[in-house]
């Protein structure tokens, strides 16, 4: 299993400067992967084409854009322009968001989100690959050709939870983002689903990232406590609810790896047997100890 930093808390405590700086941090150590959530009005792809071509192989991504918001088109020249400057590292990820939030926020119809998806993934795969894309669907169509600014083709991954979304995952990805998703629920639903279909699609075995708040501490209640506070709004989502449902957890105070060294290195140990093939945390600390404790601890599972 790979370690990389999920940084989106960092950018929303410490800004774009600060992600940037995190970023440049994890490059050093040695992780092999960065992630950064499109939060707010902060643009994910514009933060790390800003982190640009250091020579490193530590890939970076976007978990995720929500596809409601962007047209695919959009999508791929911001990805391509992307992947000029961070020197063809990128992984783009994208997610259907939630239906809530498009109906709630966006003011937009939730309509056939599965279609919505293998539509979008139809024109998107085709302009990162070739800059051309000719396709008429039931939610997306589009029709151009367009000059690449680099000839490199980013990865694709889309957060996949339920079934189907796996499903199409497996047959049209580079794999799955996951969030509030634990060792027990990936290797009992999400990595044989999306195995078995990428292997029936003759594709290569696909990447399954998984991504939750890692804490070392000596205290681990009222850490379980203030993270169950303040992501409470995640259970109350149905594709998360079910997910939480198959590890058999309240929240995501239950789900976090919290705890001592000990306890922390015994919860990575169940990530890796589960099927997960990269591990991209959310470090967190009550206090700079436990933010140094929780960091030297992700940097000695490097190896």
């Amino acid at each position: 299993m790979r370690y990389g930093i999920n940084g989106s808390g960092r950018m929303l405590t410490h800004g774009v400067a600060g992600l940037l700086e995190d970023m440049r941090a994890s490059e050093a150590a040695g992780f092999s992967s960065y992630w950064v959530a499109q939060v707010g009005l902060v643009d994910a792809l514009t933060a790390i084409g800003a982190h640009g071509d250091t020579g490193s192989s530590m890939e970076i991504g976007t978990a995720v854009i929500s596809t409601w918001e962007r047209h695919p088109h959009a999508l791929a020249a911001q990805a391509l322009t992307t992947q000029t400057l961070v020197g063809d590292r990128l992984i783009v990820g994208i997610g259907l968001n939630h239906q809530p939030h498009v109906e709630g926020r966006l003011r937009m119809e939730w309509h056939k989100p599965v279609r919505h998806m293998i539509d979008y993934l139809s024109i998107l795969g085709d302009l990162l690959a070739t800059g051309t894309a000719s396709f008429q669907g039931e939610v997306w169509s589009f029709e151009a050709a367009d000059a690449k600014p680099s000839p490199g083709v980013p990865k694709v991954m889309i957060a996949a939870l339920g079934d189907q979304m796996l499903k199409v995952a497996g047959r049209r990805t580079d794999g799955t983002i996951l969030w509030c998703v634990g060792p027990k629920t990936i290797g009992s639903h999400i990595a044989p689903i999306i195995n078995d279909a990428a292997a029936a699609a003759d594709r290569p075995a696909p990447a399954i990232v998984c991504s939750i708040p890692v804490w070392v501490t000596d205290d681990p209640q009222p850490a379980r406590d203030f993270l169950a506070t303040i992501l409470a709004d995640y259970a109350s989502l149905p594709s998360y609810r079910a997910m939480m449902d198959i590890e058999g957890v309240e929240g995501l105070g239950d789900l976090s790896i919290v705890g001592d060294e000990e306890a922390v290195r015994a919860a990575l140990g169940e990530l890796a047997e589960s099927g997960a093939t990269d591990f991209t945390p959310v470090p967190m600390g009550g206090n700079p100890d436990e933010e140094a404790r929780t960091m030297a601890l992700l940097t000695e599972a490097l190896g």
